[in-house]
């Protein structure tokens, strides 16, 4: 049970690639995030991690398993009987600027139960990331 937000974003894709990848500042744009912590250095890749803090949700670690630079991420958080997988895509639109797909599936019969449990919260949250990466990756464009 795929959950997906889309949002379209007045700033090229290199500008929203930028914030998207910046993993350690999404707190900084998103409520959705109390902290997140790389942990691994240089730029986002296959292999990369990260461990994140979500109200409402266990903290949890992050393991990038599929990257298109510049155009879109897949990163997985595992566990006993879950695993769940959220994709980044950013593509350009005609006449300029960016259109964001964020989307979160869980796996397993534990990460099913779970996806049904904060089915809304993650509604919510998806929601709020695709606002507040507009509002960032704007602010930055109308700043250059």
């Amino acid at each position: 049970m795929e959950q997906h937000a889309t949002v379209d974003i007045a700033a090229p894709p290199a500008r929203v690639w930028e914030v998207m990848t910046d993993v350690e500042r999404w707190p900084e744009w998103t409520a959705s995030v109390r902290w997140a912590r790389r942990l691994d250095e240089g730029p986002l890749r296959p292999g990369s991690s990260a461990k994140l803090s979500q109200p409402r949700i266990p903290t949890s670690d992050w393991v990038v398993t599929e990257l298109e630079p510049g155009a879109s991420f897949t990163w997985v958080m595992r566990g006993p009987a879950i695993l769940t997988k959220a994709r980044h895509v950013v593509e350009p639109l005609p006449g300029g600027g960016s259109r964001v797909t964020l989307s979160i599936e869980p796996h397993g019969w534990l990460g099913e139960l779970f996806g049904r449990v904060y089915r809304a919260t993650t509604d919510r949250y998806l929601a709020m990331e695709a606002a507040g990466l507009k509002t960032r990756s704007e602010e930055a464009q109308r700043a250059r």
